[in-house]
């Protein structure tokens, strides 16, 4: 099934029933939506899973933090503005063709921005991941400074970033991409991504952005051992993480 991961989705079609019996028996607290798979593929524009759960969670008294690449997420604007949830979008780079050999069949990165946009002048508080960034793809200076620029005129609140991880399989879902991008620039990723040199450098390059910008910036997870990025605040965790482990509530 991991060589087909891109090429099909499985609905879950009982998520509701588990989710109002988790909500009953749960301390109240932020739920994660979207942390693994985006809530708002495609079909979920005909089976509103996620706009009923996001009710669902609304009802029950709790907070959520929702994190897409997809304009949908407008259609349960009424919700998540009701109910107070904040709203992340996914950007990787905002160049049209490289966006489109990187993550095939996605939303365009321009359509997202206009969506969190449309969020922060409903009074949504929202922010934006950058991410994967990749070596000698979308970690210069010039893309940098457009992503962030992008975060803080759409009115996001922070921007998270994060380094591509090599996990089982991604290399070789992107290689194709890469060599037609940069012929060769697959057989290096690994050598830049093991660099401290590399992860500091990068770190600084968005952080002086971001004050640019005047947006705050942070990891969106715990860099290797023995690194820390300028400006990191404790693990760099993404920010419902982050209150979980702040707070008294037990994690979920």
């Amino acid at each position: 099934m991991a060589e087909n991961w891109g090429g099909f989705v499985l609905a879950k079609r009982g998520l509701l029933e588990r989710l109002r019996a988790d909500l009953r028996r749960r301390p109240k607290g932020l739920i994660g939506v979207g942390t693994v798979t985006d809530p708002y593929q495609p079909l979920e524009a005909k089976l509103n899973l996620t706009g009923q759960a996001l009710r669902l969670i609304e009802a029950y008294g709790f907070k959520a933090s929702i994190q897409t690449k997809s304009p949908l997420v407008l259609r349960d604007g009424e919700t998540i503005v009701r109910a107070g949830f904040d709203v992340g979008v996914t950007v990787t780079t905002l160049d049209e063709g490289v966006a489109s050999l990187l993550e095939p069949g996605a939303p365009p990165p321009k359509a997202r921005i206009k969506a969190l946009e449309k969020l922060s002048r409903l009074g949504v508080e929202t922010w934006l991941f950058y991410g994967p960034i990749i070596p000698g793809v979308n970690d210069d200076p010039e893309t940098v400074s457009v992503v962030v620029g992008a975060a803080a005129s759409a009115g996001c609140s922070l921007l998270l970033y994060d380094l591509l991880n090599l996990k089982r399989w991604v290399l070789e879902f992107l290689a194709p991409a890469l060599e037609e991008l940069k012929p060769g620039l697959a057989g290096r990723l690994r050598e830049n991504l093991n660099s401290r040199a590399y992860r500091e450098n990068l770190s600084s390059l968005i952080q002086r952005a971001c004050s640019r910008f005047r947006i705050e910036c942070k990891p969106a997870f715990p860099a290797p051992r023995g690194f820390k990025a300028p400006g990191e605040r404790g693990a760099g965790l993404l920010p419902w993480l982050e209150e979980e482990k702040n707070s008294n509530k037990p994690f979920r």
